[in-house]
């Protein structure tokens, strides 16, 4: 519900992230949750690590496998949760300093099933006692792994809307603001815009910002 709820708030992406991480934890009891979402815009892809809960902040910085690599290459490849009932004995798995440091044993990987189920990330569950994933675990983290899916591929076209919004409205603003130049001042309109980047520049503001104040003295005068 707490996921659901999110898809419709105005959440960033990084808060949506943290939430989905604690919201697993707490509901399936395991120790760490970490998300992990590949990542399209670099060639080759890779997949990054984007949220845990219980791991300090400077280990998600720049956290990165090839998608090939590791238990979560894996179960992006086989689209399938993975389990490995003791990790520091599993080949597969690549972070054992980090298990040995934080005492972590068992792990389940689920993948994040977008839309015509393409595989946009995947959640990795960890115990620090030894723990056999049922078919119930299994089923309630792939639920709501589809749930954080959904929620993180419409909380994204959201942000992409809203910088889309926001950049015509600063365009438009700065076309007014220019037009006001142009006919205070019997200048063209390429030296409009040059005095309101001039302006920007020097005093260190966006061109959004001087244009919104060329209108209100505008409207004040």
């Amino acid at each position: 519900m707490d996921i659901s709820q999110a898809i419709t708030s105005d959440l960033f992406l990084e808060d949506l992230f943290k939430l989905i991480v604690m919201v697993v934890a707490k509901v399936t009891g395991v120790d760490i949750c970490s998300l992990w979402l590949v990542d399209e815009n670099v060639n080759p892809p890779k997949v990054r690590l984007k949220a845990t809960q219980a791991i300090e902040p400077d280990y998600v910085i720049d956290r990165s496998l090839n998608l090939n690599e590791g238990v979560v290459g894996h179960v992006i490849f086989t689209q399938a949760p993975f389990v490995i009932r003791d990790i520091l004995q599993s080949e597969i798995f690549k972070e054992k300093a980090m298990a040995r440091k934080l005492g972590l044993v068992s792990m389940v990987g689920v993948p994040l099933q977008g839309k015509k189920d393409k595989i946009i990330g995947v959640l990795n569950c960890f115990t620090s006692i030894p723990h056999e994933f049922s078919k119930t675990d299994i089923h309630l983290l792939t639920t709501v792994a589809n749930q954080a899916a959904l929620a993180i591929l419409n909380t994204e076209l959201l942000v992409k809307t809203r910088i889309v919004q926001e950049e015509l409205k600063s365009r438009k603003t700065i076309e007014k603001a220019k037009e006001i130049m142009m006919e205070r001042n019997s200048i063209g309109g390429d030296e409009a815009y040059r005095w309101i980047q001039k302006r920007s520049m020097d005093s260190r503001k966006s061109m959004f910002e001087v244009a919104e104040a060329i209108l209100l003295s505008n409207d004040m005068c």
